[in-house]
């Protein structure tokens, strides 16, 4: 109770200290909505990191920042920190079913009825299916044991079955940990049926991080749609539902033969160290004494590519509307004559959707790292009910502040939200450098499918999630917030993120969490 009463008082006195009066700056709604539809649309081909698709959306950001006055970090380089990346880029994939050599063929189509695994082998199966449930091959729980996938095409469902303990399924929890399993049975391809809650039946969905290395270079990987899996299993012994109802009725497998076949050719060109780079703009502060000092404002730049021509992911929620809202900060920024204070760097990070491969890269090598005082995080706000900030339970100063703002400035913030930092800003806290997420609440409608377009945006949310990010960097770098010193005088939490998905690019925070 005294460590409560303690926090909530040096609160009072940090948000006191900020008091300063600023003149009325709004963000615009307009100029947000523009950079998303040029970043979501087909020319930078979903902006996969390692990819020109990707360099050409960098050289977008590296435009608006230059024209709204801002400087690149270091020796005239836009691009800091460049890394290497998976990169699969599949040019064309086709999956067709018959039952009988000379039946007319039942074709799917990409884009529509699925979708290639990001890191899909190449090459052509044309064989018999055997359906293995989850995938899984332990002595507990084998859905291999009473099927021969030799020669065959293995289908399963993505996840895990929840009546198993994480011992057991969390070697076969990622598409690639299920390929390899179905490889060392024998297995030709793997058809994956997506289980996602947070994905319409009908609409294809896919994550770039799908498995860690090795590349599986001659195994084609797809994911199905809920409705196409049920299409794929029509007419056969069992249904997706029935399988479902029987497993967790029994807590048996329910493995078994298909009366059909499949014919999957996938064409994709795979390289393990494509190159790729973080966008680093910088702004110097005013006042001679704090200057030195940096506010970090970030979001990352990367989405999940194209496949074929009938595939794109646009990205426009997930994440160009946290690129777009750095934008806007900077715009804003350079017209503020209220900012006196603290330097500000600009980061757009590249792959995000590699488990932040890029916030790691920066932490590593950012030479003025110890000079940072805060990371402002901010990603996928364009759907969704409400504000989610994340990061209270490590860094409840700094997001009290980021309330206090809420406050006075959008009303649209989550308060009830207590966890620690998630997605990009888990590097920086790592480090003890005080960071948070701006989310929305409730809003997975739109993640890593072709529909998230400019036109589901919800420009209400991007616009007040914009404002109330450049309203908490106006009181950080005016005002008497301290960074990690202001933190750790009470803050003793561990570095530990084992209740949290740290690498979580879900854009959006569930209220039921």
């Amino acid at each position: 109770m005294k460590r409560r009463k303690y926090i909530a008082l040096l609160v009072c006195v940090v948000l006191a200290g900020m008091g300063a009066t600023v003149r009325a700056q709004e963000a615009s709604a307009d100029t947000i909505m523009k950079h998303i539809r040029y970043l979501s649309s087909s020319r930078y081909e979903g902006r996969q990191a390692g990819t020109q698709g990707y360099m050409d959306a960098a050289d977008y950001v590296i435009n608006a920042l230059r024209s709204y006055g801002v400087k690149p970090y270091e020796k005239g380089e836009w691009m800091k920190y460049i890394f290497d990346v998976e990169s699969n880029q599949v040019e064309n994939a086709s999956l067709f079913t018959y039952v009988h050599k000379d039946d007319v063929r039942q074709s799917y189509v990409l884009g529509k009825d699925f979708a290639c695994v990001s890191m899909t082998g190449r090459g052509y199966a044309d064989a018999p299916v055997v359906f293995c449930g989850y995938g899984i091959d332990n002595n507990a729980f084998n859905e291999y044991a009473k099927v021969d996938a030799k020669g065959k095409i293995v289908m399963v469902l993505t996840g895990v079955p929840k009546f198993l303990p994480q011992s057991v399924t969390e070697k076969y929890a990622t598409l690639r940990d299920k390929a390899r399993t179905a490889l060392a049975h024998g297995a030709v391809a793997l058809v994956a049926v997506n289980m996602s809650e947070t994905c319409r039946p009908t609409e294809v969905q896919c994550q770039m991080f799908c498995g860690n290395p090795p590349h599986l270079f001659t195994f084609p990987m797809l994911q199905a749609t809920r409705w196409c899996g049920n299409e794929l299993l029509k007419n056969e012994k069992m249904t997706i539902d029935s399988v479902l109802t029987m497993m967790d009725s029994t807590h048996k497998p329910q493995s078994f033969l298909l009366d059909k076949k499949f014919a999957i050719d996938v064409n994709a060109t795979y390289n393990p160290t494509a190159k790729t780079g973080n966008v680093v703009g910088f702004v110097e502060g005013r006042d001679l004494r704090l200057k030195r000092e940096v506010v970090i404002v970030g979001a990352y730049l990367d989405h999940l590519g194209i496949q074929g021509e009938t595939c794109l992911f646009p990205g426009a929620d997930q994440n160009a509307t946290g690129v777009a809202a750095v934008l806007e900060v900077a715009r804003m920024l350079s017209q503020a004559d209220e900012w006196q204070g603290r330097s500000v760097a600009f980061v757009f990070f590249s792959g995000g959707e590699h488990r932040h491969k890029g916030a790691e890269a920066f932490v590593r090598t950012f030479k003025d790292l110890e000079w940072v005082d805060a990371f402002l995080n901010i990603e996928s706000v364009g759907s969704g009910d409400s504000i989610a900030v994340m990061g209270k339970k490590r860094f409840p100063i700094l997001w009290s502040i980021v309330s206090h703002n809420d406050s006075l400035y959008t009303q649209l913030m989550k308060q009830e939200v207590n966890t620690m930092p998630q997605g990009d800003a888990v590097a920086f806290a790592k480090l003890g450098i005080p960071a948070v997420n701006i989310f929305t609440t409730n809003g997975h409608r739109y993640n890593h499918v072709p529909s998230d377009i400019a036109e589901n945006v919800n420009r209400r949310m991007v616009t007040s999630a914009t404002t109330l990010l450049y309203r908490t960097l106006m009181q950080l770098c005016n005002g008497d917030y301290q960074g990690r010193a202001e933190e750790s005088r009470y803050n003793r939490f561990e570095n530990t993120y084992d209740d949290v998905d740290i690498y979580s690019t879900g854009s959006s925070i569930d209220s039921r969490r």
